[in-house]
C-alpha cells in the first residue's frame, strides 16, 4: 500500500521545478498562455470586460502559482485573526473540485462533493459564513443576503479573477518559490512574475525571494471524526500506521508526521482534491489511518475512524502587523460609506 499514485500532473509539476527539456517542449504554449492573460487584463482596464466593486472590503488570498503553496490555511488564520478582532467576516470560493456549479453555503452537513473540500474544512474550523459559486461574485452577492451584517469578505483564491474588485491582495508561496518562472503550461505561473502584491506571505522552510514568513507543523494532538482528540504520542504503541495525504505536496505530511516521532508503516500519496470514491474501506482494521483535515472531511464518511492531525500554522508577528495596518484604512473607508 505503500507509495504514490504516478500521473502526468506529479510529471508536470517536477518538471516546474527547473527549465529542462518537457519546459523548453511546452514553452510555445506558455507565451500564447501570456498573450491571453495579457489580452484579458488589458480589457479589463479598458472596461471592455466590467468587474463589479462590493459595498465591503474584499481581501484575496490566493496563489500566483499552480499547485497549491498552503493557501488554505492562511484564509482560516486570516479569517480568525479578524474575529478576534469582533470584526464579521464571511468567505466566498469556487470550491475547486466539486460536481456543482450551483451558489451554495457551505454547512456543517453539506455534501462534500457538493461544496469542495477546502471550504467545508474552513468552514468547519472557523465557523464563518462561507459560499461558494462557479463565479465568486454570485458566491459574494448571496453570502451578503444572507447575512447583510458581514464586514469584511475573504476570498479563498481569485488572485486571477478580474472580474470582482478586491481592496487588499495576499500572495502565498511556498518554497518552490515561482518554479522555473515560466508560465503555464511550461512552469508553474498563472500570470506573469513579478506582479503587485499588498502582502506577500511564504508558508516553508526556505523562502525562494523577500517576504514575510509564517511557521507550520502538525499538532500533537489528532482528530476523531465526532471532534475529540487523541495525543500523536499516544499512537504509536498501537496499531501500524498508515498516512495518507491527497494534497499538493503527500511527503511534506509524511515528513512532519515522522518528525513527531510517528514510525510509518505504510504511505499513500494521492492526487490533490482525490474524492475517495474508490476507497475500498475497513483499512482502519488493520491500521490506525492518519490524514490531513482537508482530506478528513470527505474520508470520514467512508473511513469513520481515520484520525485528522491538524496543522499548525502561525504567520509571523510582522504579518498581522502589515495585515491590520492596511486593512484599518479599508474599514474606515467602508464605515464613512
Amino acid at each position: 500500500m505503500t507509495g504514490a499514485v504516478p500521473t502526468s500532473a506529479s510529471m508536470l509539476t517536477r518538471a516546474w521545478l527547473q527549465r529542462g527539456w518537457l519546459a523548453w517542449l511546452l514553452w510555445p504554449l506558455s507565451v500564447l498562455y501570456g498573450l491571453l492573460v495579457r489580452l484579458r487584463k488589458t480589457m479589463y482596464r479598458l472596461g471592455w470586460l466590467t468587474s463589479e466593486r462590493l459595498p465591503l472590503p474584499v481581501l484575496v488570498v490566493g496563489n500566483v502559482v499552480a499547485g497549491g503553496a498552503g493557501k488554505t490555511p492562511v484564509v482560516m488564520a486570516v479569517v480568525q485573526h479578524l474575529q478576534a478582532r469582533g470584526i464579521r467576516v464571511g468567505v466566498i470560493s469556487r470550491g475547486y473540485g466539486r460536481r456543482s456549479r450551483d451558489c451554495l453555503e457551505v454547512l456543517p452537513d453539506s455534501a462534500i462533493e457538493d461544496v469542495g473540500d477546502e471550504p467545508a474544512l474552513i468552514q468547519r474550523r472557523t465557523s464563518a459564513p462561507v459560499f461558494v459559486a462557479a463565479r465568486r461574485v454570485e458566491a459574494a452577492r448571496a453570502l451578503l443576503d444572507s447575512y447583510p451584517h458581514v464586514q469584511v469578505l475573504v476570498c479563498d483564491d481569485g488572485l486571477q479573477h478580474l472580474r470582482l474588485q478586491r481592496d487588499l491582495e495576499i500572495g502565498v508561496f511556498d518554497d518552490r518559490g515561482v518554479g522555473n518562472g515560466f508560465l503555464l503550461p511550461a512552469g508553474p505561473l498563472r500570470e506573469p512574475w513579478p506582479r503587485p502584491l499588498d502582502l506577500l506571505l511564504h508558508t516553508g522552510e526556505q523562502p525562494a525571494f523577500a517576504g514575510l514568513r509564517a511557521r507550520r507543523g502538525l499538532a500533537s494532538h489528532a482528530l476523531r471524526s465526532d471532534g475529540s482528540r487523541i495525543a500523536l504520542i499516544d499512537l504509536a504503541p498501537g496499531k501500524p500506521l498508515l498516512a495518507l495525504a491527497a494534497i499538493a505536496r503527500p511527503e511534506a505530511f509524511f515528513a512532519m508526521l515522522r518528525a513527531q516521532g510517528l514510525p510509518l508503516a505504510a504511505t499513500v500519496a494521492l492526487p490533490d482534491h482525490h474524492d475517495f470514491s474508490q476507497w475500498a474501506g475497513n483499512v482502519g482494521a488493520r491500521y490506525t489511518v492518519l490524514c490531513t483535515e482537508k482530506d478528513a472531511v470527505k474520508l470520514w464518511t467512508r473511513e469513520p475512524t481515520a484520525l485528522a492531525v491538524p496543522l499548525d500554522f502561525e504567520p509571523e508577528p510582522a504579518f498581522w502587523t502589515a495585515f491590520d495596518q492596511k486593512l484599518t484604512p479599508l474599514l474606515r473607508s467602508a464605515w464613512r460609506g
